[in-house]
């Protein structure tokens, strides 16, 4: 959660990314500076290859598609925030999808664009 400071009170708490530290199906490294990083709306992270090359823009976990990963700013520019404040995880995530079940998935959905899955 991110508390957002005014003066010396916390006036609202936001939930944060987890920050995913890889891919969860290649297990390629995705630091939190990672422009390479992918996710859809419910954070599952994947690298740019995979979601293009493998996945067809088609998360194997929910359908949806994806977007690129925002980048969590390293140098705290406001009171509370960035990376020193809250850090990226570190626990790796790996899909229980083979690739046969992720490629067959995609296969069904990835003509239908995400706004309409």
């Amino acid at each position: 959660m991110l508390g957002i400071v005014r003066g010396s009170r916390i006036i609202e708490e936001k939930p944060l990314l987890k920050l995913k530290p890889n891919c969860e199906f290649c297990d390629k490294d995705l630091p939190p500076e990672s422009e390479n990083a992918m996710i859809c709306s419910y954070e599952c992270t994947f690298c740019r290859e995979c979601t293009e090359n493998l996945l067809a823009n088609v998360c194997p976990n929910c359908g949806g598609g994806f977007m690129p990963r925002p980048v969590r700013p390293v140098i705290a520019r406001r009171e509370g925030t960035g990376l020193e404040y809250h850090p990226a995880s570190k626990e790796r995530v790996h899909s229980c999808y083979s690739r046969a079940e992720i490629e067959s998935f995609s296969q069904e959905i990835k003509n239908v664009p995400p706004s309409k899955r």
